[in-house]
């Protein structure tokens, strides 16, 4: 080893480190979204030989190259500020706690969401899952289901599927079980997270895997219907997700709104019934 500096060469070897790093994350996020270097290099306005010196480590990229590709590539904040690590940057997003003061705008958009979408359902999850706020109509879906599973920290998917949550509740729970392993398998692979294979195979292995009842074609033209037992009725939902799209904050970026809407006008007016009565 040539003589020198001994400072300089222990940056100049942590250099070169970071520079390993930056291209086997970048080709994996590429490719777990089915995208070719010249798919990624032309969605990024940049040369498809400069995404490929990047994943060899031949090359290694600005901050704000970073940035440009993880933002074509949908990668999450959280995934950004760890390509920045491995390029050798700073983290560009903060992660706050939603309890912090800072916060409060978003903890009262959440509330305002929440009420305003009673009398029916809507659940805020993390980005494992974990029900982090639900309105006044929630206990309508979870009714029966063990306390074990509504302990905090809560995951509204076990608890959907678990045989002492809703799922002996469930009409159509082959084909409700189907939709969120599907969903979340599709997420577990985009984002590479682990938790979230971990809780897809522990799900899986829950019975109820049969075909269920039947899908309703009218609402099934446009979405999975949720179809659960309330008493002697039967209430029918579709579904719809909703996040912060302008997020500069890795935890407001992971959260999601999920708001469940009646399918059919007999659960509409059981909604709005139970409301008056309330």
């Amino acid at each position: 080893m040539p003589e020198g500096n001994p400072a300089a060469t222990v940056v100049a070897m942590s250099e070169l480190a970071e520079r390993a790093q930056i291209g086997p994350l970048l080709r994996d996020l590429r490719e777990r979204r089915r995208m070719s270097q010249l798919d990624l290099a032309l969605g990024a306005g940049v040369s498809a030989r400069h995404v490929s010196f990047i994943e060899t480590g031949r090359s290694r990229p600005s901050a704000e190259m970073v940035v440009q590709l993880a933002e074509h590539l949908d990668v999450p904040l959280r995934d950004r500020n760890s390509l920045l690590l491995a390029a050798g940057y700073a983290p560009a997003y903060g992660q706050r706690d939603l309890a912090d003061p800072e916060m409060g705008p978003v903890r009262e958009a959440i509330d305002r969401l929440l009420r305003g979408h009673e009398p029916f359902p809507a659940v805020v999850v993390d980005r494992h899952w974990g029900l982090v706020a639900g309105n006044r109509t929630v206990p309508l879906l979870i009714e029966g289901a063990a306390e074990h599973l509504l302990e905090p920290p809560a995951n509204v998917l076990r608890l959907a599927l678990h045989p002492e949550g809703m799922a002996p509740r469930i009409v159509n729970l082959g084909e409700w079980r189907a939709h969120l392993l599907d969903r979340l398998g599709r997420q577990a692979v985009s984002s590479g997270d682990p938790a979230l294979f971990a809780l897809h195979e522990e799900l899986a292995g829950y019975p109820g895997g049969g075909g269920g009842h039947s899908v309703d074609l009218e609402a099934g033209e446009i979405a999975v219907p949720l179809r659960i037992r309330s008493g002697d009725a039967e209430l029918a939902f579709i579904s719809t997700a909703t996040t912060f799209g302008t997020a500069v904050d890795v935890t407001v970026s992971e959260l999601s709104i999920e708001s469940f809407f009646p399918a059919d006008d007999a659960t509409a007016r059981a909604l709005q019934a139970q409301k008056l009565s309330g």
